[in-house]
């Protein structure tokens, strides 16, 4: 049995072990004699042996599949260089004496290289996998050229043969290695050697054969998705073998397209990342094939290759280093290509460098620039990247990416930057036209965020300025660029407190220029607002700039469609927004009346009254006020109930400039609303009991909004007390007194409903208004007591108790008169109920005389002060109709009249 039939039979196990050892051996005791004569053959032939045994026992063995591989590759490798370093054959037919010795060391060197190639038979037979051999054998046969490279390019191309005829019956195979060793073959396809290059392109088309069956239900399936229209199969059958070199030999094109169309995209991506690494190489002919095949496979199948990012960082890297003109331009056009097909992973990886970009990142913008055809794709990743905030440290924007190690978002600088090399590109021109109200916007806010971001770190170059001054360049707006370098814009936009101003310069200085961009930009901004911002922030910027051009391309009121933006803003989380909106909806007070919804509009702004933040509380008192002065009488009158009642909890705000205000618009409203004064009726008594109390405020203006309001409602209702507000003759005293007189005359059926609201003010902890809420209280129960139940009594001396434990003496001297007055009421209802109400009728018929009782900042001299009640007929008769009911009252209501009282006890009101 020759060596090769021994060789066939182990590989495909048709012989058993015994037969197969006694053939080896009747060939090494023939050979032995040939030992003296040629010691390499015979040392290289027993290594071989011994190493095949060895992996024989390893294949046998349950050792770790990768500890077994790594083992059997560094067997073989020894075994490669025992095999392919003897000398030549003719070399070796010199040693021999005669034809016989000659014909025998033939045999010998034959048989060493066929027990190499056994092996590796008998590891593939067993596991595809470990095709991987081949691609290492193809490195180390390059490595060194004593090697025989044509013989071992002979076996690499039987073993790949043997594969190919070995999974044909397979429906999926899994080959893991053919990408890499696709790519050495590609490169020895065109070895100076035609022998080799021979014999690489048959290996390469029997790799191209197991490729097509690899995953094969996968490709089928995929085979759509990943041919490009017009490519077709450049592989030929089977029987067309003999046309093979002249299809893959030498022709990269055909190589390159080959395997672009049947490799997977993961093998793809292997063949493309070893070619990428064959760059570097010292061999310029190397890199320079290496180069060709790169370019040309991604020229048509760069969107099959996956991890661009890994291999773009790994270009960068390449090219920061000592790369040659060769090099680097094969490394850009690399970007470029896989920019065409993947322009989002490439753009990505690019900003995740640190800022501001070295000439190697600008090089690689450069490249990825010059691919017109992805432009827009670009530019909206860009914007997607623009939507950061730079130096927040935040999650990436939906993009599964190589991180930088800083974890603070300096994304949005470099997409600026990027923006100052990529805008002026001429191809980007019509992207650029496409995309001017996105980038405009994306650009003003990170003005804004660079703006902050220069006050806590270094002074950084300001690229988001510069990237907005190239837009406008690039989109024929030099005029505005100029007119705003002329106001000294872009040199204050670095000022984080210039930003709003700028933001409002630059739409007007474009308004202004009547910049053809104007359609496209306002319908820009009415989607962003009606989207919503990603920031509270953004929402400034937006309203700054939509405001601006609506103001000058639009006369007030706006379109409906804006306003309903407006009056969304009112109502705001953010106060800044708030505030702006306000402002503009207030300048609109002339032709208030023009406007379609306009109670929608002022019933937001009455929500504003709710916010936190007292600044925007102010904002909307003005400008509900300047409003309400334009407003017609009808709509007016019809939401003036409500607008006062909004005014009457902001009374008792915490803040002073609020309360005064308030207090003041609420009288206001009841000068513009005389004609209405009965509809008011029940507000206005609301509201009185804060009225009254806030006089003796420490804050001047509030003090005054009282008197100013109080004269008002005195007016409105015929009341004498607009003398005793007077700064001459004012005392806090003489004024409850007053008003509790005019309450007994002719508002009765309100007294009880303001010592309601008068009991919330007891535990404040403003003093004044504990010590005003006492003499309040007093005098309203003094002169109304006949109107109050038991238990309401009993609700009040227990509200009055505790004031007489007061820190302060003075309220604790006034609530012992007013607890007095408590029991002396409290003691009358103790008799019958028949004389209760012969008592109370009494009380409405006669109404005595009041002289102060607390003696509280009494004026000297009460010569003139109007504080007598002229007793006529006509009154006391009035009297009697207006309150002859409540004398009756029933049983029945006392406990609804208690729940009330009871529920004011509890109130506190807001603490200072």
């Amino acid at each position: 049995m020759s060596s090769r039939s021994i060789k066939a039979s182990k590989s495909l196990g048709y012989t058993s072990d015994k037969a197969s050892n006694l053939q080896i051996l009747q060939s090494s005791v023939k050979w032995h004699r040939m030992a003296q004569t040629a010691a390499s053959l015979w040392d290289a032939y027993s290594g071989l042996l011994s190493n095949q045994a060895m992996i024989l026992a390893m294949n046998s063995s349950f050792v770790d599949p990768l500890l077994q591989y790594e083992t059997q590759l560094k067997i073989v490798e020894l075994s490669f260089k025992m095999a392919f370093a003897i000398p030549s054959l003719d070399k070796v037919k010199e040693i021999g004496k005669n034809e016989d010795d000659q014909e025998d060391l033939e045999n010998l060197y034959r048989t060493i290289l066929n027990i190499f190639e056994d092996t590796l038979l008998i590891l593939v037979s067993k596991d595809l996998y470990k095709l991987q051999i081949l691609k290492e054998m193809a490195v180390w046969m390059s490595e060194d050229n004593l090697y025989m490279q044509e013989r071992a390019m002979v076996i690499i191309s039987r073993v790949l043969s043997f594969a190919s005829r070995k999974v044909k019956g397979y429906t999926s195979v899994d080959v893991p290695c053919l990408g890499v060793l696709a790519a050495e073959l590609s490169l020895l396809c065109s070895h100076a050697d035609p022998a080799i290059t021979q014999q690489a392109s048959l290996g390469m088309y029997h790799l191209l054969c197991i490729a097509k069956c690899q995953n094969a239900d996968i490709a089928k399936n995929k085979s759509t998705k990943y041919d490009k229209p017009g490519s077709h199969c450049l592989l030929p059958s089977p029987s067309d073998i003999e046309f093979l070199p002249k299809i893959l030999q030498r022709d990269k094109s055909k190589i390159a397209q080959s395997v672009g169309q049947t490799l997977l995209p993961r093998l793809l991506t292997d063949f493309v990342w070893s070619l990428l690494m064959r760059l570097s190489a010292p061999d310029q002919t190397t890199a320079s094939k290496a180069a060709t095949i790169l370019k040309l496979t991604l020229e048509y199948y760069a969107h099959k290759v996956t991890m661009v990012s890994k291999i773009v960082d790994v270009i960068y890297k390449q090219l920061c280093g000592n790369a040659s003109p060769i090099l680097k331009q094969a490394m850009l056009r690399v970007i470029t290509l896989l920019t065409r097909t993947s322009p989002k992973k490439v753009i990505f990886q690019l900003m995740d460098y640190p800022v501001p970009a070295d000439n190697t990142l600008m090089l690689m913008w450069q490249a990825a620039g010059s691919e017109s055809s992805v432009a827009p794709h670009v530019l909206k990743t860009i914007l997607l990247i623009l939507k950061g905030k730079p130096g927040a440290m935040e999650e990436r924007i939906t993009e599964r990416r190589h991180f930088s190690l800083d974890t603070t978002n300096m994304m949005p600088v470099a997409a600026s930057q990027a923006l100052c090399t990529l805008l002026p590109i001429g191809s980007y021109k019509k992207a650029v036209a496409q995309f001017f109200p996105q980038l405009l916007m994306a650009l003003m806010l990170q003005l804004f965020y660079t703006s902050n971001l220069r006050l806590m770190t270094e002074d950084r170059p300001f690229y988001a300025r510069d990237a907005l001054r190239v837009l406008l360049n690039c989109s024929g707006l030099q005029q505005v660029d100029i007119a705003l370098k002329r106001k000294n814009c872009w040199n204050q936009f670095s000022q984080a407190l210039f930003h709003h101003h700028g933001v409002y310069l630059v739409a007007k200085t474009l308004s202004d220029y009547n910049f053809p961009q104007f359609p496209d930009t306002l319908h820009y901004l009415y989607k962003l607002s009606v989207e919503g911002p990603r920031r509270s922030e953004d929402n400034v910027i937006t309203i700054i700039f939509l405001t601006e051009l609506l103001n000058n391309f639009f006369k007030d009121p706006f379109p409906e469609e804006f306003l309903v933006l407006f009056r969304n803003w009112v109502n705001d989380s953010d106060p800044a927004v708030s505030k702006l909106s306000l402002q503009k909806i207030a300048s609109m007070a002339p032709v208030i009346n023009e406007i379609e919804n306009v109670c929608s509009l002022l019933i937001s702004i009455l929500d504003a009254f709710l916010s936190q933040d007292k600044t925007v509380v102010i904002r909307a008192l003005m400008t509900l006020r300047r409003l309400l002065g334009k407003l017609d009488k009808v709509t007016y009158s019809s939401l003036c109930t409500r607008i006062a009642c909004s005014y009457c909890p902001l009374m008792d705000h915490i803040n002073g400039g609020i309360r005064s205000m308030a207090i003041r618009h609420f009288g206001e409203l009841l000068r513009d609303m005389s004609q209405y004064t009965w509809m008011l009726n029940d507000v206005v008594f609301g509201g009185l009991v804060p009225l009254i109390l806030f006089l003796e405020d420490t804050e001047a203006r509030v003090v005054k909004a009282c008197k100013h309001t109080l004269e008002i409602c005195a007016s409105e209702l015929k009341w004498s007390t607009s003398y005793l507000l007077k700064d001459e003759h004012y005392s806090f005293e003489l004024v409850v007194l007053n008003i509790c007189n005019n309450l007994l005359i002719s508002h009765q059926k309100y007294i009880t409903d303001l010592i309601s609201d008068t009991l919330g003010f007891l535990r404040s902890s403003r003093t004044y208004l504990r010590r005003g809420s006492v003499i309040l209280i007093g005098y309203l129960a003094k002169l109304g007591g006949h109107l109050l139940l038991r238990d309401e009594i009993e609700v009040m001396l227990e509200a009055i108790d505790r004031v007489l434990r007061d820190e302060d003496p003075v309220i604790r001297e006034f609530a012992e008169i007013t607890n007095k007055i408590f029991m002396e009421i409290a003691h009358r209802l103790t008799s019958s109920n028949i004389k209760q109400s012969f008592r109370r009728l009494f009380n409405l018929i006669y109404i005595k005389k009041l002289k102060p009782l607390y003696n509280y900042k009494l004026p000297k001299d009460l010569t003139g002060s109007p504080m007598g009640i002229k007793e006529t007929k006509n009154d006391k008769e009035a009297i009697i109709d207006n309150n002859y009911e409540d004398v009756l009252v029933k049983n029945e209501g006392v406990s609804v009249k208690n729940a009330r009282f009871t529920s004011a006890l509890e109130h506190t009101s807001e603490e200072e």
